[in-house]
C-alpha cells in the first residue's frame, strides 16, 4: 500500500436527515424530505479528499450491522483505505438525527453507538504515523476524548494535525483542549464554535487559538459575516465567509457568487470546506487560494441533501475556480 497523505480519526455515523421548512422549538411541522447519508465530521472530509484524488485512510469503529457495512462500502467506493476501521460485535453503528431547514439552520442529535467503544486497542499507531496529516474530529464519549488527548504525545512529530472540534469539543473550553490545540497545525472551527471555545469574537478568538499553539486558524462564517480587520493599516470592514489567520498574516475569503435557489442542505458544509482547503494545501497552494478552494467545495456540498452527494471531482473544482476567479487553481 502506498503511503497515505491524510488519515481521519473520529466518529462514524449514519445521518438521518429530515429537511423541514423551519426548525421549531415546540409544535408541529411537515418533513419535506428524509435522507439517509453516511456521516461523521472527519469521515466526511476524508471521503471528499478521496473523491478529489488524495490518498486517504480512516481509523474508527462501527457496529456489526447493515449501517456499518454501508459506511464501509461508501468509503471503499471513494477509494479510502478502511483496513483500520474496526467492527464491534453486538454494537450498533453510531447515528445522528439531523433537522435541516430552508434558512440553513441545523439541529443535531447524536446516538454514539459503537463510537463509545473505541479504545486504544482499536488504534494502530504505526498506521497513523505514516500519514502526512491526521484529521481529527470529536467523539461524544469521555473515554474517547481522553484517548484524543493522549494521542497527541504518541503521534510522530513530523505529522501535521488538522483538528475540527465541532460543538462537542468546543464547549469543553480552552483548558480542556490545550493538549490538542498545542499540537494543532490547522484548526477548523465555525464562528459559533469559536465563541463557545474562547468566549470571544472571530478575530480575537482566532488570536487566542494562535496563542494556545495552533499554527493556522480557519474560521468558517456561513453565508457571510462583517469583519473589521485587525492587521491592516486601514482597518477596513469586509464581508467574509471565512477568516484565516496565522502568526504573520490574516486572509479574508469573500463569499463567492452563490445561487440560493440551488442550496438544498448545509449538512457537512464545514467538512467539505476543510477538504477543499486541505486539498489546496497538499497541492502547494497559498492559504488564500486554499480558502477559496474550501469555499467552492462547500458550495458544491450544499446543492444535495446529505454531506457527500454533492461533493466535486477535481475537474469540477478546477472548472468552478476558473469560472469564479478567471485563473487556474
Amino acid at each position: 500500500m502506498n503511503k497515505l497523505e491524510v488519515i481521519g480519526l473520529g466518529a462514524l455515523n449514519l445521518d438521518h436527515i429530515y429537511r423541514v421548512e423551519n426548525i421549531i422549538a415546540d409544535g408541529e411541522t411537515v418533513v419535506k424530505e428524509a435522507v439517509l447519508s453516511p456521516g461523521g465530521s472527519s469521515a466526511n472530509t476524508i471521503y471528499s479528499l478521496a473523491k478529489l484524488g488524495i490518498a486517504t485512510g480512516f481509523s474508527g469503529v462501527i457496529g456489526d450491522d447493515p449501517e456499518g457495512r454501508l459506511l464501509l462500502q461508501d468509503f471503499q467506493k471513494a477509494g479510502t483505505d478502511t483496513i483500520q476501521i474496526r467492527t464491534k460485535p453486538g454494537a450498533r453503528t453510531g447515528s445522528t438525527l439531523c433537522l435541516s431547514d430552508k434558512p440553513g439552520k441545523r439541529s443535531l442529535y447524536v446516538i454514539p453507538g459503537a463510537n463509545n467503544q473505541l479504545g486504544w486497542d482499536d488504534l494502530d499507531l504505526s498506521y497513523l504515523n505514516q500519514a502526512g496529516i491526521i484529521h481529527l474530529s470529536s467523539f461524544a464519549g469521555d473515554r474517547q476524548f481522553k484517548i484524543s488527548l493522549e494521542l497527541m504525545d504518541r503521534l510522530d512529530s513530523s505529522i501535521k494535525l488538522s483538528f475540527t472540534p465541532g460543538t462537542l469539543y468546543s464547549r469543553r473550553g480552552l483548558k480542556a483542549l490545550a493538549p490538542i490545540l498545542g499540537r494543532t497545525h490547522l484548526l477548523f472551527i465555525n464562528h459559533n464554535e469559536l465563541q463557545q471555545l474562547t468566549g470571544e469574537d472571530v478575530i480575537t478568538g482566532a488570536e487566542t487559538c494562535l496563542k494556545h499553539g495552533c499554527r493556522v486558524v480557519v474560521v468558517t462564517l456561513g453565508k457571510g459575516v462583517k469583519l473589521k480587520l485587525s492587521r491592516r493599516s486601514n482597518r477596513n470592514t469586509v464581508n467574509a465567509s471565512c477568516y484565516i489567520r496565522d502568526a504573520d498574516s490574516e486572509y479574508v475569503i469573500a463569499p463567492p457568487g452563490r445561487d440560493v435557489s440551488a442550496e438544498i442542505d448545509t449538512t457537512g458544509a464545514g467538512d467539505a470546506f476543510a477538504a477543499g482547503l486541505l486539498y489546496g494545501l497538499l497541492k502547494g497552494k497559498g492559504l488564500e487560494e486554499c480558502g477559496r478552494l474550501g469555499n467552492i467545495t462547500a458550495l458544491f456540498s450544499i446543492t444535495r441533501a446529505g454531506a457527500r452527494e454533492g461533493l466535486p471531482t477535481p475537474g469540477q473544482l478546477s472548472d468552478r475556480y476558473r469560472e469564479l476567479y478567471s485563473q487556474q487553481p
